[in-house]
């Protein structure tokens, strides 16, 4: 099936907007052109309840006319010519944006590096199926699961080209394979559920479906008979699962966008410690194998591996060329495709893991909570503030005592900051990646 993505027809697709738009009255522009084909399948109490396949193309060109810039998308080069004059005539009218343009030409990557990102594996449904069921077959044979939630085994391949007005051209092609088991313990109102998944570049990498599965089914049984907390403070921890959503909401406050609009909470501490001087945030593009890695961003801008946090120390924003412009610093190729046009963000995303391990910490602390699942999305990107509802384990003495549920966990995201830990169990297999982290006196608001 890779040859289902053929890059040289998507290189001719995103040229052939290009001459058009020019042809059209352009200054500048550039075209995208994806491709994409998946396979996934679902199984539930030992039979297939759901196969799917999907396949897509897509192309998008984006004009610009002097300040002006307008973008359209098809999923036909039926008529690309009709395609870049209904984008010039749409940036004549839309108001004039001082920062719009493309990348510096200085800036555009001039050797593609090779990256390790296509898997030639090729997944039939037959073969999903028998990792969804041996996932799903695992995860019932553990004492206490009641019943299955479901498995789902899935691969994709996507290829991806882009190119510009001032010379540049660039592809890449990559492939992802998951598999995920939902297990369900107990009867009645006293049935809880958990789960657990892999996803991986390359199949190789995953994880055994009958380890996936069996950890999902033990996850769900230790949850059982959960127990409310009074309102307290307390150290709580963050297994890794959780712990992630803590780089998200720093890269949120660290996205250039943020930045320029002046709605982050982090906007006025470049070049001062945010967190605790042992810590390190990397972001890393060029990462093997990686969730998130390309041989360039969303500009064709080559980027680089830098270290966001660097001894607990802001170094960078992650940048565009627009939010470059905007903010007067250099661009660092972090922007992202979608839409009408380009976004800063992330990459691979990491945070370094510390030396003691979670069980080692937690017997430090002697009592505290243990979070294994967060709700909602309680966070003021402007203020800081965090107020999350939360399940997992109360312990003493370093060991687990009771689940609890229906909790919530308040505090301010630059104090959380600056007094997290990280553990040393680092799950390095995701585009956001951390370790299980610790954070001192937080409230958390019970029963």
């Amino acid at each position: 099936m890779t040859e289902a993505i053929d890059k040289s027809e998507l290189e001719t697709r995103a040229a052939r907007l290009v001459e058009a738009a020019l042809k059209a009255g352009a200054d500048a522009c550039d075209a995208v052109a994806v491709t994409g084909v998946s396979l996934s399948v679902e199984v539930r109490e030992g039979k297939v309840e759901e196969t799917d396949r999907a396949e897509g193309d897509d192309v998008t060109l984006r004009v610009f006319i002097g300040r002006r810039s307008a973008s359209v998308s098809a999923n036909t080069m039926d008529d690309p010519k009709a395609l870049a004059e209904r984008a010039v005539a749409m940036a004549r009218v839309t108001p004039e944006d001082p920062f719009a343009g493309l990348a510096d030409p200085d800036l555009l990557l001039k050797q593609i590096p090779a990256l390790d990102l296509l898997d030639a594996t090729e997944m039939s449904a037959a073969q999903l199926k028998d990792l969804a069921l041996a996932a799903e077959a695992a995860g019932l044979e553990v004492a206490g699961v009641s019943k299955s939630g479901g498995a789902s085994a899935s691969w994709r391949l996507g290829g991806m080209v882009l190119a510009t007005s001032h010379g540049f051209t660039g592809s890449y092609t990559t492939s992802r394979h998951g598999l995920s088991m939902t297990a369900v313990a107990g009867e009645g109102t006293g049935m809880e559920r958990d789960y657990d998944y892999d996803y991986q570049t390359f199949f190789e990498d995953m994880e055994d479906p009958a380890l996936i599965g069996r950890r999902a089914g033990e996850r769900a049984v230790r949850r059982l008979k959960p127990q409310k907390l009074s309102t307290r403070t307390a150290t709580v921890f963050y297994e890794a699962r959780a712990a992630r959503s803590f780089l998200g909401h720093l890269a949120g406050a660290v996205n250039g966008a943020a930045i320029a609009r002046g709605t982050s909470f982090l906007k006025d501490r470049m070049n001062q410690p945010v967190f605790a001087a042992g810590i390190r945030v990397t972001d890393d593009p060029l990462k093997p194998r990686g969730a998130a890695t390309r041989p360039f961003d969303g500009e064709g801008t080559a980027a680089a591996a830098f270290d966001l946090i660097d001894a607990g120390v802001l170094r960078h924003w992650f940048l565009d060329s627009a939010t470059a412009r905007e903010l007067k610093l250099a661009p660092n190729g972090r922007a992202h495709r979608g839409g009408s046009g380009t976004s800063p963000g992330a990459t691979n995303l990491t945070l370094h893991p510390g030396h003691e391990s979670l069980e080692e910490m937690m017997r430090a602390a002697g009592s505290g909570l243990l979070v294994t699942d967060l709700i909602g999305h309680g966070v003021n990107g402007i203020t800081g503030d965090y107020s999350r509802g939360a399940s997992g384990f109360w312990f003493e003495n370093g060991e687990i005592v009771t689940p609890v549920s229906e909790i919530t966990i308040a505090g301010n995201l630059k104090d959380m900051f600056a007094r997290l830990r990280p553990a040393s169990d680092l799950d390095a297999r995701y585009s956001t990646a951390t370790p299980s982290v610790a954070i001192e006196g937080l409230t958390i608001a019970g029963a």
